[in-house]
């Protein structure tokens, strides 16, 4: 199997797989709390398992590098609960813009950023907007956990989408990084119920921090979780990433 990690190859390498228009997937996630039984680096070592079966799927029809992940994000409303990192919004923006404009003076053109934290979503509608101008190039841009919505949906028993700390992530890290979930305290991951800010129908917008939300640090009901469900979603976001990449998402729009 062709290494797909762009830190395991050797420049010589990148440039052949640029000279072949491979695409280069750039994780990005958080480092925050998640709850009494998970890891603060669920966002980031989730986008990263995803990126990483996304270039083995996809190779059936393009190269796929996976380049070393972002592991800070916007992450204010964790800060109380202590263990999180979090970056202003300008700092986020300089970073991707110099992370990306790297790729592209590497020879790659096609670059999609896949994030694996809701806190980042808004801003990253935006920034690919503004990242596309100031690089002169397109640049795409996926939610993991939104390209697979489906089979999230369809996998989860407590909860129509991703939470925090919640049956959703708790399986997929099970299924991934299983040496990482703290199951003794999975009694205590319970938490209400919350949408995601960026999907939030609410007509008004303010910021409130997590540690008034659930006094556990976790959303949802993590007690349900398994590494079967995990399993099962984090090759179904693969699979629809890959499906998008195929899709060539940074082709020309068409004239109207």
């Amino acid at each position: 199997m062709s290494e797909i990690h762009w830190n395991r190859m050797t420049a010589a390498q990148l440039r052949e797989l640029a000279a072949e228009d491979a695409v280069v997937l750039l994780p990005v996630g958080s480092t925050e709390q998640h709850g009494p039984h998970l890891p603060t680096g669920v966002d980031d070592l989730l986008a990263a398992e995803v990126c990483r079966r996304t270039a083995h799927l996809a190779a059936a029809h393009t190269r796929v590098v996976v380049a070393p992940s972002l592991w800070a994000g916007l992450a204010e409303h964790h800060v109380a609960f202590g263990g999180t990192f979090t970056l202003s919004l300008p700092t986020y923006h300089a970073l991707l813009r110099d992370l990306c404009r790297s790729v592209l003076r590497a020879g790659f053109s096609r670059i999609l950023i896949v994030n694996g934290h809701g806190g980042n979503m808004s801003a990253l509608n935006a920034l690919t907007n503004e990242l596309t101008v100031e690089l002169g190039t397109p640049i795409a841009f996926a939610n993991y956990f939104g390209a697979g919505r489906d089979v999230v949906r369809d996998t989860l028993e407590t909860q129509d989408g991703l939470m925090h700390a919640c049956e959703g992530e708790t399986s997929m890290m099970m299924a991934a990084h299983p040496e990482l979930v703290r199951t003794e305290h999975l009694d205590a991951a319970l938490g209400p119920a919350i949408q995601l800010p960026a999907e939030s129908t609410e007509p008004v917008y303010r910021f409130v921090s997590f540690d008034r939300i659930t006094e556990s640090g976790a959303a949802g009901d993590a007690r349900t979780a398994s590494a079967e469900k995990g399993e099962r979603m984090l090759a179904g976001c693969a699979a629809a990433l890959a499906d998008a990449i195929a899709r060539d998402p940074w082709a020309a729009a068409p004239e109207r």
